[in-house]
């Protein structure tokens, strides 16, 4: 390796903790103020940066947005075929840990939903696809059909509803709602595996 090589993955290191930095900035602005009012110099002055220097690692704020939106889903990334229902318990205990990304995540959520806005194509694609994964899921569980009668297609947006609605509920009462036990008990309504 001669010494320019050195030096240039030094640099690729230092920049991919740079938007590392960034990213866990951007989080905590959203999480504070939603996408609107979160501001590039508001994210920029988080990390010790100038404007222009913050859009030399995301040329825009739809950059940033998309970049924050991937990165949390990394965190809970799961093989399609590895989830089953006690993982999703523990998805919801380990989000119970993480205040802050559930916050962000629940605030583009509910502002994803307004005309125009830059998540809202993300949030739709993602929920087809959680959908589409809570209903095989429900059907490695139960088989065709659910105690209820219900087949998992039908179930599944009612799961994902569960795990999204305790969210928002445990970020406005935290003393008052244990989501992960709150969850389990949804599973228990769910009646025995098939």
């Amino acid at each position: 390796m001669s010494y320019g090589d050195g030096m240039s993955s030094t640099r690729s290191a230092r920049s991919g903790e740079r938007r590392a930095e960034i990213l866990r900035a951007a989080l905590e602005v959203i999480a504070e103020r939603g996408y609107r009012g979160a501001s590039l110099a508001a994210v920029a002055e988080r990390v010790g940066l100038t404007q222009q220097g913050l859009l030399h690692h995301f040329p825009s704020k739809e950059a940033l947005l998309v970049a924050v939106l991937e990165e949390r889903d990394q965190w809970d990334a799961v093989p399609d075929s590895q989830w089953r229902l006690d993982l999703l318990g523990s998805l919801v205990e380990y989000n119970a840990m993480r205040p802050g990304i559930v916050q962000t995540f629940s605030a583009l959520l509910g502002e994803s939903v307004t005309e125009g806005h830059p998540a809202r194509a993300f949030f739709t694609e993602r929920y087809a696809g959680v959908r589409e994964a809570m209903a095989q899921v429900l059907r490695v569980e139960y088989g065709e059909r659910l105690p209820g009668g219900l087949t998992p297609e039908r179930a599944a947006p009612l799961l994902v509803a569960v795990m999204d609605g305790l969210q928002y509920q445990w970020l406005l009462d935290p003393e008052s709602v244990d989501m992960p036990g709150a969850f389990r008990d949804f599973l228990e309504l769910l009646g025995p595996e098939g």
